[in-house]
């Protein structure tokens, strides 16, 4: 079976709705995005590809985001399953808010400056402060990550800093620090800021290996042992802590800022 995301903007609405329906059937499917298909004749080639995809026994499913009604007609009337993201919510929510839809690719697709900016000024706070690198904007973070190495801390900030515009520092738990029993002294004064990040043995050795094979940095007693003391500063110190052995970053991102009553920030 193969999935189409077309869209006269970049069709990450139209892949995130799609997935999002998709994740229900338990089918193998080849995935395909189409974005920027914004002209009628974009739109008749398209159609023209399914019509030739179709005589050979393909199966395809087509979710889109269109804008423009006369393009949004020709996908439509496409040989193929069609669904119209906006087309079923688009009408309910014009007589909830008593005012007519006025579709518009830039506005559908397009992110305000203020916002833009704002991520941006995330993005490169998380660069800034990955690691334990610099410690000294910690005042200005929203939320400070701590984990052994490899235990998923970088994507985690990078995503809140692209996804929701968080300022996300992090820190990096060593022998040193489980050494000095409690938390480092930078830390202290920012505890209130503190999440940590876990993860199963098996599966950090496993990252490990594919990075350092046989080291002991990768050895599985060492991968137990960092991570029995770093899970013992976080109940000790009382700091909330998440097990990332089976979450994707988006779960393990959205379940952190439900559990800190973090706020994106919308510019």
């Amino acid at each position: 079976m193969k999935v189409y995301f077309v869209s006269d903007g970049t069709a990450i609405t139209a892949e995130v709705f799609g997935q999002a329906m998709l994740s229900f059937f338990d089918v193998t499917i080849k995935q395909v995005s189409v974005p920027f298909l914004s002209t009628a004749d974009q739109a008749h080639g398209f159609c023209k590809q399914l019509q030739e995809e179709r005589s050979k026994g393909e199966s395809t499913l087509v979710f889109f985001t269109i804008s423009d009604p006369n393009i949004r007609s020709i996908i439509e009337s496409c040989d193929g399953h069609c669904y119209n993201i906006f087309g079923d919510l688009l009408s309910p929510i014009e007589q909830a808010l008593g005012v007519p839809a006025q579709p518009n690719a830039q506005k559908a697709h397009g992110i305000k400056e203020g916002i833009y900016d704002g991520r941006i000024d995330a993005i490169n706070y998380a660069l800034a402060n990955d690691d334990g690198v610099s410690v000294k904007n910690y005042d200005e973070a929203e939320i400070i990550l701590l984990g052994v190495s490899r235990s998923g801390k970088t994507p985690t900030s990078l995503y809140l800093a692209m996804q929701y515009g968080i300022k996300a520092a992090n820190y990096p738990l060593t022998e040193d620090d489980f050494n000095d029993f409690g938390l480092p002294k930078v830390l202290k004064p920012h505890k209130h800021k503190l999440f940590g990040l876990t993860i199963d043995p098996e599966r950090l050795h496993e990252i490990r290996t594919g990075r350092m094979a046989e080291s002991k940095y990768a050895s599985s007693r060492q991968c137990r042992y960092e991570l029995n003391e770093v899970e013992a500063i976080y109940r000790q110190e009382r700091i909330p802590f998440l097990n990332t052995t089976r979450l994707s970053v988006e779960e393990i991102s959205t379940r952190i800022m439900a559990e800190m009553h973090l706020t994106r920030n919308r510019g």
